[in-house]
């Protein structure tokens, strides 16, 4: 790969697994909640703390002793068992720029806002070096489904930065829930035939040699790789049928939803079966697939009172949240793949304890939100091997900050390394060319340990 030099690869090579390890077989898919979901309307609710804290929801008992979750999420309550929720990951970025960024790349970013990285994004980086030490295939091992949004890479700090757009994931963001869905650029154009395919694809790779010897660029190198991705995805049999829902019972398809989240889920299912490496969803807006928004409704987790009204909205929202991740978690198990595949949920940050009242921008009328939160907030993680039907960590009585066992988003990103064999100690050269660790700093967190 470009971007890491030849220097680069041997030591990645060297370092991406420890003596006598074997190599496995391990995935992730990573479930995206851009805006901040509110970790006291679901994973650390306070009945007893303020009213000015606690909401209107009531916790509801699960299968597990111990775990609460929201009662809009009865679902989560019956498969406790097969997930852990971690109450106490927490950092200082409060803007969802820096937010994003600060979580997504495991550094603290040079801005504090906007959305454009200066280190890759953990994704990228995990496949960088996947890439080198598994077998590669036409799907490639990084791919990205979400609405129209994730087209653009800075949209939601998914950018490689120093490590290269050739890094970048393949983005889907046709909705699979529609009939006339298709993956686009996965179709030939009309009347262009496999050896016409090749006879372009030998001209181009003409014109690609020529151009290499004139331009030495790394973007050039960059497009190149995405060029052949893209040629290689087209060609394969195996990429189509990852993507054809029709293969899946009507009953499955309605137990995730008819709907954006749900079916990108069951797709991120199939691509990790397939052998990709990691499939990021970013469920975002749940007024979509003929969900009307109201009118006191937002399009993302930014439950602010001026965006939304936060009850209302979690009404609508937690119910398909809880559906379509609750038939991913029964999914991989059922199919024997909780030990290959871990599955991380969150969004970049929490909400603030207090509720605070202002009128919102539409309605006009006042209502109920939380702002922004990084010093607290919950996430959900399963599969992976790890023993599972736990809490981990703990907030003080108000929900604002840790008071057990305080992380970092570095040590949930450790942790999904160490289950995916790549070793965080990997250095890529950065922009100017200084060896950069895929994780400066973080543990793993024991209470994921794979059980053996």
């Amino acid at each position: 790969m470009t971007a890491l030099g030849l220097s680069g690869l041997e030591h990645a090579r060297a370092l991406s697994k420890k003596p006598n390890e074997p190599s496995s077989d391990t995935s992730v898919i990573f479930i995206w909640l851009p805006g901040g979901p509110p970790h006291m309307e679901m994973y650390d609710m306070k009945p007893d703390a303020p009213s000015d804290y606690r909401g209107v929801f009531t916790p509801i008992r699960t299968n597990v002793r111990g775990i609460d979750v929201c009662e809009l999420m009865p679902l989560h309550a019956k498969c406790a068992d097969k997930f852990n929720i971690i109450r106490s990951v927490h950092h200082t970025f409060a803007d969802h720029g820096g937010g994003h960024k600060r979580f997504l790349t495991g550094r603290k970013p040079a801005e504090p806002t906007g959305f454009v990285n200066d280190a890759p994004m953990v994704g990228s980086m995990a496949s960088a070096v996947l890439q080198q030490q598994r077998k590669s295939h036409s799907l490639g091992n990084y791919v990205v489904l979400g609405n129209g949004r994730v087209n653009n890479i800075h949209t939601f700090s998914f950018g490689s930065a120093y490590l290269g757009s050739h890094s970048h994931p393949f983005t889907v963001s046709g909705d699979p829930s529609d009939p006339r869905f298709k993956v686009q650029n996965l179709e030939l154009t009309q009347g262009l035939s496999n050896k016409r395919l090749n006879d372009r694809m030998a001209l181009l790779n003409s014109l690609d040699h020529m151009r290499r010897r004139l331009d030495r660029d790394a973007g050039i190198a960059g497009l190149d790789a995405l060029n052949q991705k893209a040629a290689s995805m087209i060609t394969s049999p195996k990429t189509r049928e990852a993507f054809d829902l029709s293969r899946e019972s009507d009953t499955l398809r309605d137990r995730y939803g008819r709907h954006l989240w749900g079916q990108h889920a069951i797709i991120a299912r199939r691509l990790v079966e397939a052998g990709v490496s990691w499939v990021t969803v970013v469920m975002e807006n749940p007024y979509e697939s003929g969900i009307k928004m109201p009118q006191d409704g937002v399009y993302n987790w930014d439950s602010h009172a001026v965006n939304c009204h936060l009850f209302n909205d979690a009404k609508i929202r937690l119910p398909l949240y809880d559906k379509v991740i609750t038939a991913l978690i029964d999914d991989l198990y059922n199919r024997g793949l909780d030990k290959k595949v871990m599955l991380v949920v969150t969004g970049e940050f929490g909400r603030t304890p207090r509720i605070t009242v202002r009128p919102g921008s539409r309605t006009k009328k006042d209502q109920p939100g939380r702002d922004h939160w990084p010093r607290a907030m919950s996430m959900l993680v399963s599969g992976g091997g790890m023993r599972t039907g736990q809490v981990i960590g703990a907030t003080n009585a108000k929900g604002e900050e840790p008071v057990a066992r305080p992380l970092t988003p570095n040590d949930l990103w450790a942790t999904v390394y160490q289950h995916l064999g790549v070793n965080p100690e990997i250095t890529i050269p950065d922009f100017s060319g200084r060896p950069m660790p895929l994780l400066p700093f973080g543990k793993p967190i024991r209470e994921l340990a794979k059980v053996s």
